[in-house]
């Protein structure tokens, strides 16, 4: 992988580890198999004991699988990957290979809903506690680390409220107190943003979203410098808990990623178009994108990351009421969960992916019930707004 490193992200997404296949497909065959045979007991022999490196079982590895690893890692200029069936099969693994009964995870305060549920509410149950925190303030924490942390858990930006926390300086406080750093990547994706490169341990993606692009896979997705620790997780966790990706769902990973750097251009496009139209409407009385200037986070994302990203989060004016009369009205952007599909897609995160919050205490979270999630898709940016627009006079006029 070394060698490829030469070429652009663009070229890498194509060709990264490609192997010329025996009858010259352009494509990566799909390697449809659950199980991979032996000539005699010898070659089965050598294989298990590692002397000769083969395809077993697909659990435990696969061409197509491996191709998709293998890529992705590259773009995330990391040592190798391993692919699992959801993203929340990755956050969970990755968790529970650095903590055990006794131990403590320290996370942000604001976090995908499924993720924060699993932390505070899963784990318990093996007797690792989470402490949520605002990691904007490098100050709480470094004061938040105690004897029994053992992982620091993070996006940047944040789901739903595009927070932006400093990988560098949170890394620096980290590792000089022994604790490991994973970053959820999946908002910024490699395009904009690499952690690995700014030091965190692991960086993990939800290869739903962004690296597939067209709402037609459900997958996860891990990546480190350490070659060793992706063995460990690949064979000691993903294999042993079972949390696969089928070959297909890889093989269709593959082909979004061929286009990711096209589409986040035309994602962060589109966002930046839906939020100045959004900060200049009455109606609406907060806005969130980490591109405005005076975004809390702008300079650190303008430095931190290659660009913006594609998702937007607002507040309308009135009660929550409006928020769900606004996404009623809607014709053209769709009502879901999710985001990064080549559709525009429009949430509530409160009633929606981020239930596990208590709502009477969302404020401390970072967001609201008010709050409203835009993932810009790559429809034309002038019939986004009309949509938007038809939709708000429909609610206010």
């Amino acid at each position: 992988m070394d060698e490829e490193r030469k070429y652009h992200f663009d070229t890498l997404s194509i060709h990264a580890a490609e192997q010329e296949d025996q009858n010259q497909s352009l494509n990566a065959p799909i390697y449809m198999t659950s199980t991979f045979t032996f000539t005699d007991l010898q070659q089965a022999e050598d294989t298990f004991s590692f002397k000769r490196r083969a395809y077993v079982y697909t659990r435990g590895g696969n061409p197509t699988i491996n191709l998709f690893e293998q890529r992705l890692a590259t773009l995330e200029n990391g040592a190798d990957g391993v692919a699992f069936s959801s993203g929340m099969a990755a956050v969970s693994s990755v968790i529970m290979s650095f903590a055990a009964a006794g131990d403590s995870v320290l996370a942000h305060r604001n976090l995908y809903g499924s993720t924060f549920g699993f932390l505070n509410h899963l784990i318990t149950n093996y007797g690792i506690k989470t402490q949520f925190i605002d990691m904007t303030d490098l100050n709480i924490v470094e004061e938040s680390i105690t004897p029994e942390t053992r992982v620091i858990y993070l996006e940047t930006p944040t789901n739903p409220a595009l927070e932006i926390i400093d990988i560098e300086g949170l890394c620096e406080i980290s590792h000089s107190k022994g604790v490991k750093v994973v970053v959820d990547n999946t908002f910024a994706t490699p395009v904009f943003q690499k952690p690995l490169d700014s030091g965190a341990d692991v960086v993990l993606h939800s290869a739903t979203k962004y690296i597939s692009g067209h709402g037609d896979v459900v997958g996860g997705f891990a990546t480190s410098k350490d070659f060793d620790y992706i063995q460990k997780l690949k064979f000691g966790y993903m294999c042993e808990l079972g949390g696969v990706l089928s070959p297909f769902n890889a093989w269709l990973l593959l082909r979004g990623m061929k286009t990711l750097g096209l589409r986040m251009e035309r994602h962060e496009k589109n966002a930046t178009a839906i939020a100045n139209f959004l900060r200049a409407q009455k109606e609406v009385v907060k806005t969130s994108y980490p591109g405005f200037e005076d975004h809390p986070g702008h300079e650190l994302a303008a430095r931190q990351m290659n660009g913006f990203g594609g998702i937007i989060s607002f507040e309308l004016d009135g009660p929550r009421e409006n928020a769900e009369k606004f996404v009623r009205n809607l014709k053209l952007i769709k009502l879901a969960v999710s985001l990064g599909d080549a559709e525009t897609l429009v949430e509530v995160p409160a009633m929606m992916t981020h239930r596990d919050y208590p709502e009477e205490e969302l404020h401390k979270f970072g967001f609201s019930a008010r709050t409203v999630r835009i993932s810009a898709g790559l429809e034309y940016h002038e019939d986004i707004l009309e949509d938007i627009e038809n939709a708000l006079e429909k609610v206010f006029r």
